[in-house]
């Protein structure tokens, strides 16, 4: 009996062991990985102080990669969870985290020191969004969510993203049959914004969707709209409460009749609780429950507040209005657009960065794809190393390894073929769709309803349709499968 109880003994602790082994192995990759960012920021002061430029976007790149891995902040999680098992959490705190990021935004509009720019409007909106969502849940994740799960370890994350970079510079740079398909309305319009030759205007399917449909389409905020001369007032108005608030509420309280009411009303009946009171003590506890991923948009809100106003200041400071132009000023000119600039927006964006890598790795083996509009004239082909938009992405997945290694959370997960194969599937439905609607579910829903931009709501309605469609199409395959099973 002893002896048996020792070996218990000796196994317990032996797992004791190693579990504080792998505690401590996760801590010193966690800071390992903070001590890196810290070197090239010191780095970066020493060399050049305008390199700090880029090293901000890296900084705020860590905190969104923490607050997501914490919050599991995910859209296509919310839409999955929400339309295939009736769990509302993750998607109301979604909503909560916009209407936080919201009053954030307009503070930094009221200053003065935003740097968003409102996209066009359009069908366009709706089709990319549902395209792109359908994609997501296909995917496992969504831009932002297959970002921070690569940083957890999940390789089938890793593929979405690969999938999704090269998806988007085949759409970007695709002609041949697929010019047969642009209307010629589009094609004369391109021809008269007589742009330069170089970029081949009224050559490829989507410089004729850019220059000859995108373009000419309208872009505005709510607060532009209010006419109302006080810029704090305008933005906490017309961008808050108008665009973001209001509908926030109304889109919480359908999600409560529809998917969360029925259990709480069941669950309270032994309270003998009744009428508006506890519809409101319903509505409350749904929210509440949404706590953990409503906190990681409380900061998310925060830091993509505070990263708008210190790209601002920055700008300012160095007398630019893009990091094109610090890159030129350093000499560094190989892979600016036409215009000296490359994709710098300023706040949180993702895809366009890693539609970046893969154009910039197939310049390398001779595709020419600076000959668009795209790349050659809107966001150039930089070096990797001085992307600062591509580093924000890797300080994500990075940011979220963090997070997950102190948490203990952090394991290299292999996928199934299958699993694979979705990811491929779903990444290039998601490069397709981000095209299509200009942005993804951050560049094109998240951060437009947070700053008063109406064609983000629109994106934000493709993006439910889409998903919606694709949880249908799962339910579908899951059973056939199960079916042939059983026919064997």
């Amino acid at each position: 009996m002893g002896s048996t109880e020792g070996d218990i003994g000796t196994v317990s602790q032996s797992i004791k062991n190693t579990q504080a082994n792998i505690e401590r192995r996760n801590q010193i990759w966690a800071l390992g990985i903070v001590g890196f960012f810290v070197v090239i920021t010191l780095w970066s002061y020493a060399v050049d102080v305008r390199y700090l430029y880029l090293a901000t976007y890296i900084w705020f790149g860590l905190i969104y990669g923490m607050a997501l891995q914490y919050g599991r902040f995910c859209m296509a999680s919310a839409f999955r969870d929400l339309f295939a098992v009736g769990v509302p959490r993750m998607a109301v705190g979604i909503i909560i985290a916009l209407v936080l990021f919201s009053l954030v935004a307009s503070v930094v509009t009221g200053a003065g020191q935003s740097t968003f720019h409102p996209l066009p409007y359009g069908y366009q909106c709706i089709i990319g969004g549902v395209i792109f969502g359908a994609g997501m849940v296909f995917a496992g994740g969504c831009a932002s969510g297959s970002l921070y799960k690569s940083g957890e370890g999940t390789v089938a994350s890793w593929l979405v993203i690969l999938s999704l970079s090269f998806t988007q510079t085949w759409f970007a740079i695709a002609g041949g049959w697929l010019n047969d398909l642009v209307p010629a309305s589009w094609t004369a319009s391109a021809a008269a914004k007589h742009l330069p030759a170089v970029l081949a205007p009224t050559n490829g399917w989507y410089n004729q969707y850019l220059a000859g449909y995108i373009w000419n389409l309208p872009a505005t905020t709510v607060a532009m709209l209010t006419r109302i001369k006080n810029p704090y007032l305008a933005a906490f108005v017309g961008d808050a409460l108008l665009n973001t608030i209001l509908p926030a509420l109304i889109i919480l309280a359908v999600v409560y009749i529809f998917w969360y009411r029925r259990a709480h009303l069941k669950a309270i009946l032994k309270t003998h609780a009744k009428g508006w009171r506890a519809e409101l003590a319903g509505y409350w506890s749904m929210i509440v429950a949404s706590r953990r991923t409503a906190i990681a948009g409380l900061v998310i809100g925060v830091a993509a507040g505070l990263h708008m106003w210190v790209i601002e200041g920055f700008r300012q400071v160095f007398g630019v209005l893009n990091a094109g132009e610090l890159l030129k000023a350093m000499g560094h000119t190989a892979g600016l657009s036409i215009q000296d600039t490359v994709f710098d927006p300023g706040y949180w964006y993702i895809t366009t960065q890693e539609a970046q890598w893969s154009g910039w790795l197939l310049h390398v083996f001779g595709v020419h794809d600076m000959r668009n509009i795209f790349y050659g004239l809107q966001n150039g082909l930089p070096n990797p190393l001085l992307n600062p938009p591509g580093w924000m992405s890797i300080a994500i997945i990075l940011g979220s390894s963090v997070m997950a290694r102190l948490s203990n959370e952090f394991r290299l997960k292999l996928p199934t073929l299958e699993t694979a194969i979705w990811a491929l599937i779903g990444g290039a439905l998601m490069g397709i769709g981000a095209r299509i609607g200009i942005g993804c579910n951050i560049g094109a829903f998240f951060i437009p309803v947070a700053n008063g931009d109406p064609s983000g709501w629109l994106f934000g309605l493709g993006l439910g349709i889409g998903a919606y469609l694709c949880v249908k199409f799962y339910d579908w395959w899951i059973n056939r499968q199960m079916a042939k099973e059983d026919v064997f």
